[in-house]
């Protein structure tokens, strides 16, 4: 069986992201989606959020899963029983960076990584703009699942452009 590990902060879940779960459902058996716990980052949903909306959003691809994971990618990969991590870029900038990350799960955890190109529809899609349109009173239906437009809506109808 072919599994491999998307793993993202996914604060919150876009498009952008989907497409990639839904192409790389395609090519593997199983995808786990790895929502990471990153102490270092400050997120706008708490884990627990995250993987809900997630959840909620790939409910109809029979091969996906959702955990939360926390620690080197790497080290989970290898403790979901999985050797392919998905990545998924949007641009050159992108690339520089997982690229680097990839070496590093190669030397850690013997990992391969499959990069996935944003469809162009989506290369401009990012989280913190996602966060960034809703505060200015923007709307983002069409850059992100319903449910995590609504429940980024909620969660920011009250906020101030500095809480990001």
């Amino acid at each position: 069986m072919k599994r491999a590990l998307f793993a993202g902060s996914f604060d919150p879940m876009t498009n952008g992201h989907l497409d990639i779960v839904q192409r790389a459902s395609q090519l593997f058996d199983q995808v786990i989606i790895g929502v990471a716990e990153n102490g270092r980052k400050a997120t706008l949903f708490s884990l627990a959020e995250r993987v809900r909306l997630v959840e909620q959003v790939v409910v109809s691809i029979p091969n996906v899963t959702v955990h939360s994971i926390s620690g080197l990618t790497a080290q989970v990969a290898q403790t979901l029983e999985v050797n392919t991590l998905i990545r998924g870029l949007r641009t050159s900038v992108d690339f520089e960076y997982e690229r680097t990350m990839a070496d590093y799960n190669q030397q850690i955890g013997s990992m391969e990584t499959i990069f996935l190109m944003a469809a162009p529809e989506h290369q401009k899609i990012s989280s913190s703009m996602m966060k960034e349109i809703v505060l200015l009173g923007g709307d983002v239906m069409s850059y992100m699942p319903a449910v995590v437009a609504i429940a980024l809506q909620e969660k920011l109808k009250d906020s101030k452009l500095g809480g990001i």
